[in-house]
């Protein structure tokens, strides 16, 4: 063949290029993402390009005034109605800017600042070298007890990383119930997942520890993203699309201008029902909802525990958020197929978490069984599949989020000489040695297990009255029952503070900054303020709870 026939070949098969049009992007609506990531960029440039002594405190600047910009966003942008009349989906169908994206949103950003907070202190330890420490390693690259560790510690080195790590994990949190489509999901998964292994391994003390728990969350993660990005090739092969609209509209069979060549092999139920099973055990993993919770005790004892407090609250909200939003949008028409499952799932995480709490010793795998077993009562609200199951979802993961941070802020204060003091025994007889730390963790722990006047009990009831409404009311006692084995072992933690001797070799009560005085503060008023006075908030939350499609 000549030369010439070939270049007609490939110059003549190839259609004229149509012009391509420039992507859409509504910078305003997206604007609470692009500030925490821009934050989060500056925060790297400053590691860059600051002197060591002062990077600390321009980086917490930076982090709380990107959160309290972020949150005055979102404020402003749910004031002028894009949580309800004007919801809408943006950025070429990526993100949905509606009620519960909004809500949901704000939640994250203020657990996030909360965070910044119990991240920030430097008051808890000794000085080190006349130097005052945080709770993450001097400096992470050097290996634990080695020489280089020694040097750092000696010349006051401190892992001021942590914080542009935090605001890229909320940033992929702003995303993850937001996304509008399966890949946008899957980007968000991993932006938030990747700098919460890294955090998992920079504790200061424990530091093996530390590491082992970084790496079975990442291993584990590993496994969940795989199956996320495998139910998602399956969902996308199933509906020739990965735009969440189109799926529900191949689900329930009302898709038009179908693909010739995806028409063969489109509404195969196999691919809808193994792609969809698959993708949501990756948000149950992240929910820490049983079967997928195997991670959940480990790394949260061995994570620094402002990562822990962090962790446990904000990761909830964003993967619940991110499942209420593929149930309810992507997957209506699948309902009696979903509804069994997640029925057995809620069962045995409110059983599973609340019975196995009863034989922990550590206060923070004690705390990590307790979140396991919320996931399960939250779950009830998933199941109601009606506008009261979202709103109440969304009330109970506020009121959550700000009682786990607390709650987590105050085991940072009761240390020994290793450091946090969290095995059970060390706290007997806190109440007598320093009564007002062991009131504000016993109005916590009461806030966990339910109880009038807090915000645990008014999240409870919504959520149980949804799923009661919904259809679910075996649940209910279930998750009634739950609760009473679950108030056990919080009032236990009361009556160890309250009625037992303190130990001559107990540990002391150390005197924070008013960082994580804010932090702790901040966590009684919204536990107080939800239980006392919920209803403006279950208000707020039920104009948030449409979804836009």
């Amino acid at each position: 063949m000549s030369a010439q026939a070939v270049h007609s070949l490939w110059t003549t098969a190839a259609d004229p290029i149509s012009k391509i049009d420039a992507p859409k992007i509504e910078y305003a609506q997206l604007a609470p993402t692009l500030i925490v990531i821009g934050a989060a960029l500056a925060g790297v440039l400053i590691e860059a390009f600051v002197p060591r002594r002062s990077r600390y405190y321009a980086q917490v600047l930076v982090s709380a005034a990107a959160l309290c910009a972020a949150f005055a966003v979102v404020v402003a942008l749910a004031a002028d109605g894009y949580g309800t009349t004007k919801a809408h989906i943006a950025a070429m169908g990526a993100i949905a800017v509606d009620g519960p994206a909004l809500f949901l949103q704000g939640t994250i950003l203020l657990a996030g600042l909360v965070g910044l907070f119990t991240f920030a202190e430097r008051r808890l330890d000794p000085a080190a070298h006349g130097n005052r420490v945080d709770s993450f390693a001097a400096q992470a690259a050097s290996v634990p007890g080695s020489d280089s560790e020694k040097a750092a510690v000696k010349a006051g080195f401190t892992t001021t990383e942590v914080f542009p790590l935090l605001l890229f994990a909320v940033g992929g949190m702003l995303v993850f119930p937001a996304a509008n489509d399966l890949l946008t999901l899957f980007v968000a998964l991993e932006v938030l997942s990747l700098p919460l292994y890294l955090l998992c391994a920079l504790a200061r003390r424990k530091r093996l520890m530390s590491q082992e728990a970084a790496v079975k969350y990442f291993l584990l993660g590993a496994f969940a993203s795989a199956f996320t990005l495998f139910g998602i090739a399956l969902l996308y092969g199933y509906a020739g699309s990965v735009s969440y609209a189109r799926i529900a509209q191949v689900v329930d069979g009302t898709a038009t201008d179908v693909d010739p060549a995806l028409a063969n092999t489109m509404g195969n139920d196999a691919l809808l029902l193994i792609g969809g099973a698959m993708l949501v055990m990756g948000l149950l993993f992240k929910v820490g909802a049983v079967p997928f919770h195997m991670w959940t005790p480990d790394v949260y004892q061995g994570a620094p525990t402002p990562v822990t407090g962090f962790m446990a609250a904000a990761t909830k909200v964003a993967a619940f958020g991110a499942l209420l939003r593929l149930l309810y949008v992507v997957l209506p028409g699948l309902r009696w197929d979903w509804r069994p499952v997640m029925w057995a799932v809620a069962i045995i995480t409110m059983l599973g978490g609340a019975i196995v709490a009863i034989t922990q010793t550590d206060i923070k795998r004690l705390l990590a069984y307790s979140s396991i077993a919320h996931a399960g009562f939250i779950l009830a609200g998933v199941i109601a599949t009606s506008k009261n199951g979202v709103s109440s979802v969304l009330f109970y993961l506020a009121g959550y989020s700000f009682v786990t941070i607390g709650a987590f802020a105050v085991v940072t204060l009761v240390r020994d000489a290793g450091g946090e003091a969290t095995h059970l025994s060390k706290w007997a007889g806190l109440g007598r040695r320093s009564p007002l730390v062991a009131a504000v963790f016993a109005v916590f722990l009461l806030a966990f297990a339910g109880i009038p006047l807090t915000s645990g009990f008014a999240g409870k009831f919504a959520v149980f009255k949804a799923a009661a409404d919904g259809g679910a009311a075996p649940l209910v006692v279930i998750g009634v029952i739950s609760s009473a084995i679950a108030a056990f072992f919080y009032i236990r933690v009361i009556v160890l503070m309250f009625f037992s001797e303190p130990r001559p070799d107990g540990p002391t009560v150390a005197v924070p900054s008013p960082l994580t005085m804010v932090a702790i503060g901040l966590g009684v008023a919204v536990t107080l303020v939800l239980g006392v006075a919920p209803q403006y908030f279950l208000d707020l939350a039920n104009q948030a709870g449409v979804f836009v499609r």
